[in-house]
């Protein structure tokens, strides 16, 4: 296995040697020197140095045949002996030294597959050796240290893998390489059965009696038997090449033949070699010729290139003076609408005061009206008096006139008849009044309920005009389940079918598109209502590429809409790609914008909705508290003037508009849910137009009641006026009568002063109301005057405010149209750019074509040659010469493939030439090597043989034994031969080696 130190025993020929040469190869019989050779080198072993490397150390095994864990064993740097009963663990530690250090299963006798080395019931085992490594003969010292440990793993399946640790267990290296380095390094042979010799070899040596088997044997320990196999290996080898070399000779004949051949056909073909000159240099004219038209290409588009390179800084200053525009423009914006709101806040500030002043005035005016009333009627019973009073005195003086020609009975009765009519008339006038006071109610009443008759009708209206509409897009939205296009109008279909049919007809230059929303879908569903709110009516416009095509369309869609209720028409020239408006659109890291939310399926779609709505500067945010957050309390994130929310609410940086709408008409995409909440909004409807019916029917009723109510007692009042009329005919018939009455004057006269306190009485009150009235009079003006203050402050802050809202207007227009010149700039700055780096591409493809036009020159003809000739005159001369080579070629044959054949077939002589004597120098060379190798492998096969034949005789000697061994090398033969006797060498008595030849 290798070197160990010995104290008290010496075993020869473990030691190396110079090798000795031998002149005799057949004579295996020691002579005088070689003996002396030998006892010398057998005394000087037993004073060697100790060996310092490929010492076993120590080993342990785990899972290892039938031993769970075995060591580990640390072992002397001697001898030593392994003892044990049967089943120990002798025979697992010699297994597992052979197997750990790379040996095969077969080696070991014991199985075919490291898998039987594994024990039953484990998945692997492991075998673990420390190697001593010190002295100068140590492998990789810096490495490995002073030991190297080995540590092998096998699996269930049979597989292994190693690890070679240093001393302080670091892993170095994991490869069968470095251990079979080791092993080489150490001189370590695991399969030699002379360092590693197992039970069952020790049995089948000495068992054997053939001798072929004992030869085997001496060969394999002594490595011969390798060295024979590989010579054997070399001399197949060395005849296969033989054979073929014998077929390249036969082959290179063939090769010389047909070179021959191809050489003496070129030379009939030489006449053809000027014109083919001439063909080269015209192809070298041509070459340059290609190259110069090139460069004359390029120069215009240099040329353009610089034009419109000049041009740029005029589009840059344009595009800086409508940005300075722009700006100025928002600054003038912003300022009007800071003012506008400071107006704004006036304005709401006075609201309130407005109203309640409105409420005072009112208040007021009621109680001066209701005074001036009293006043008015006590003024009227007034002068009712006082037409009385002058009546009663007339009648008094009459009476003091007549008093002596008219009888006293009949005056009595005369008066007495009045006095009846009076109180009758008294009673007949209450009628009256109260008449009018009934009158009065029910004419209210007749105008309250006309009043509410008007409200409920306009309420009634507008129901059904609710339930129509929701009708109609219910209609609308059924139909839509199968066709998708009557979300957006009942004659959609019909109208896109005539403009198929049209545009097939050749009557548009383009076809239109719409409705817009038909190509638009969105994201998010939650957003559908903000998205509708935003675009409104241009979801259901058209799109037309120009003027004629808008013409063409109007004159279809008049078909199916009457004037003004006909879809939006937009003529916008149609593009295949969006705009770029990364520049000018909104970017928020929370919230898209319309164009992002949106998923558009065609591009003149998109670029319609950025031109007529700029939905790349529209936020939408779900959140209405978010909106305001967003866009009011903090700055409006850049390029952002308005967003939308969830419920369809607008919101700008200083307004926010509620929505009319609740749920979203063309874009949903779930159907059957709209379809749901629609005919729920109908039945809804449908109860509040029943309930508005019912109140109006009950209204209409109690109008005819109040009306007829009215009627009667406008007919009983016209009947009351006829009897007061008559009444007071018959009073002034009976106070006209010329006959003399006697009247009670007294009475009269009382009646008189009655009725003059009575005017006193009324003018007391008439004064007091008119002093009343006086007073609410003034507090009514000065109320109206504090509320003509309040209004003319309104209207002066609105006369105001007009001015500025039109200025604010003025200022947007003004900014709007800033911000369309600068885009406008900005496209043609980009177009302007793009065209240049168009021209500078096309530019950079001809200086990339021309350098591959220099370069095939420059391969063609490596100098530049000045050609006044164009490409096409060469051409055509070129042709001509090709025509001529041809016809000769077509007599002659090709000379390019006659000479490309020529140098093939020269090209594959001269390289089987070279490899044939390449391979003849290879085989002369091998011989003479071989047979130095051969004498040497001789001459060292019978040292060995010596060498084994003086051990063999010197153990032998040492135990009193003689005997003889043979070698018979042609048969490959070994004969021992063995004598009782005691036997004296030459040597004399020689020192006792004491072994044993176990395992």
């Amino acid at each position: 296995m290798g070197k160990r130190k010995e104290e008290s025993f010496s075993e020869p020929g473990l030691h190396k040697r110079p090798r000795q040469e031998y002149t005799d190869e057949s004579n295996d019989e020691l002579d005088e020197e070689e003996r002396s050779q030998l006892q010398s080198d057998s005394n000087s072993s037993s004073q060697s140095t100790s060996g310092e490397v490929g010492i076993i150390e120590s080993i342990q095994l785990k899972n290892f045949m039938c031993h769970s864990m075995l060591g580990p064993f640390q072992f002397g740097s001697n001898v030593n002996f392994v003892v044990g009963n049967n089943g120990s663990g002798k025979s697992a530690v010699l297994t597992a030294l052979i197997v750990g250090l790379g040996g095969k299963a077969t080696t070991t006798n014991r199985g075919s597959s490291l898998k039987v080395f594994v024990k039953d019931g484990e998945t692997s085992a492991d075998v673990s050796i420390t190697l001593r490594n010190r002295g100068k003969d140590a492998f990789k010292p810096e490495v490995y240290g002073s030991s190297i440990i080995v540590t092998q793993h096998i699996s269930m399946d049979g597989s292994r893998s190693y690890k070679l640790k240093s001393k302080t267990g670091t892993l170095i290296s994991s490869k069968k390489e470095e251990l079979t380095a080791i092993l080489d390094h150490f001189n370590i042979q695991v399969d030699n059965p002379v360092s590693v010799l197992t039970q069952e070899m020790s049995k089948h040596f000495l068992q054997s009696k053939n001798e072929g088997d004992k030869y085997k044997f001496f060969m394999k320990a002594t490595q011969l038997e390798q060295m024979k196999a590989d010579y054997s290996y070399i001399m197949e080898t060395k005849s296969r090449t033989h054979k073929q070399i014998e077929q390249g000779v036969e082959l290179l004949q063939d090769l010389k033949q047909h070179y021959v051949e191809k050489e003496e056909r070129y030379k009939s073909i030489a006449f053809v070699s000027e014109m083919q000159t001439n063909l080269e240099a015209l192809k070298h004219q041509m070459a340059w010729a290609v190259v110069n038209e090139t460069e004359k290409e390029m120069k215009p588009i240099k040329d353009s290139i610089d034009i419109e390179e000049g041009r740029t800084e005029k589009y840059d200053q344009k595009l800086k003076e409508w940005q300075v525009k722009v700006n100025e423009a928002e600054e003038k914006y912003k300022a009007i609408q800071h003012k506008l709101e400071k107006i704004s806040e006036e304005a709401q500030a006075l609201q309130p005061q407005c109203v309640c002043l409105k409420a005072d005035v009112q208040a007021k005016r009621k109680a001066y009206n209701e005074a001036e009333a009293h006043y008015n009627r006590s003024r009227t019973e007034l002068k009712r008096l006082e037409k009385d009073d002058e009546q009663l005195r007339k009648r008094i003086e009459e009476l003091k006139n007549s008093a002596d020609q008219v009888s006293e009975s009949e005056k009595l009765e005369r008066q007495k008849k009045i006095a009846h009519l009076k109180d009758q008339l008294k009673t007949v006038h209450d009628q009256e009044v109260m008449m009018g006071q009934e009158m009065d109610r029910f004419q209210q009443a007749v105008y309250k309920s006309k009043e509410e008759h008007a409200r409920l009708k306009r309420e009634e209206l507008d129901v059904k005009q609710a339930l129509d509409s929701k009708q109609r897009q219910l209609k609308e939205l059924t139909d839509s389940k199968t066709n998708r296009l009557k979300r957006f109008g009942q004659h959609v279909p019909v109208l896109l079918e005539e403009i198929e049919d049209a545009y097939r007809k050749g009557h548009f230059k383009h076809k239109p598109i719409g409705p817009l929303g038909a190509f638009i879908s969105l994201k998010d569903a939650e957003l559908t209502l903000a998205v509708e709110t935003c675009l409104k009516a241009l979801l259901q416009a058209f799109c037309c590429d120009n003027h004629h095509d808008e013409r063409t369309l109007q004159t279809l869609m008049s078909k199916f809409y009457t004037s003004g209720y006909r879809p939006q028409i937009i003529v916008s020239r149609f593009r295949n790609e969006v705009y770029d408006v990364r520049p000018r659109a909104v970017h928020h890291p929370e919230f898209p914008s319309v164009l992002t939310a949106l998923e558009i399926d065609n591009a003149v779609v998109a670029n319609c909705l950025i031109d007529m709505r700029n939905i790349e500067t529209i936020l939408l945010i779900k959140s209405n508290p978010k909106a305001r957050e967003v866009m009011q309390r903090n700055r409006p994130p850049k390029n952002c003037r308005e967003a939308f929310t969830a419920e369809g609410d607008q919101v700008f940086e200083r307004r926010y508009y509620s929505s009319d709408n609740t749920r979203p008409k063309f874009l949903s995409k779930d159907v059957e849910a709209e379809i749901s909440h629609l005919q729920k909004e109908v039945e809804n409807k449908m109860a509040q137009l029943s309930t508005s019916q019912h109140c109006l029917r009950s209204n209409e009723n109690e109008t005819r009641q109040n009306e007829d109510y009215l009627n009667r007692y406008r007919r009983q009042q016209k009947e009351l006026q006829m009897k007061i009329r008559r009444i007071n005919i018959e009073i002034a018939d009976l106070e006209n009568v010329e006959e003399h009455q006697s009247v009670d004057i007294s009475t009269l006269e009382d009646e008189a002063q009655e009725n003059k306190h009575k005017m006193v009485s009324v003018k007391r009150d008439m004064e007091q109301q008119r002093g009343k009235m006086e007073e609410l009079k003034n507090i009514l003006r000065m109320a109206e005057h504090k509320l003509e203050e309040i209004k003319e402050k309104l209207h002066q802050v609105e006369e105001i405010a007009s001015p500025v809202k039109d200025e604010l207007n003025q200022a947007d227009l003004e900014l709007e149209k800033s911000k369309h010149h600068w885009q406008h700039y900005e496209e043609k700055q980009k177009e302007h750019l793009a065209s240049i780096k168009k021209i500078k591409g096309e530019l950079a493809a001809k200086e990339k074509e021309l350098k591959e036009k220099i370069a095939q020159a420059t391969q063609i003809c490596p100098q530049r040659i000045e050609v006044n000739r164009t490409v096409k005159s060469l051409d055509t001369e070129m042709n001509r010469l090709r025509d001529k080579i041809n016809s000769k070629r077509d007599h002659h044959g090709n000379r390019e493939e006659i000479i490309k054949q020529l140098i093939e077939a020269k090209d594959k002589y001269q390289d089987a030439e070279g490899k044939v004597k390449n391979l003849k120098k290879f085989i002369k060379l091998l011989d003479q090597i071989m047979t130095q190798r051969y004498k040497m492998y001789q001459q060292f096969r019978r040292c060995l043989t010596l060498r084994c034949k003086f051990y063999f005789n010197f153990l032998l000697c040492q135990r009193s034994y003689s005997g003889k061994m043979s070698f018979d090398h042609k048969n490959e033969t070994l004969s021992i031969t063995m004598h009782q006797a005691p036997l004296l060498g030459p040597l004399g008595l020689i020192p006792v080696l004491l072994t044993y030849c176990g395992e």
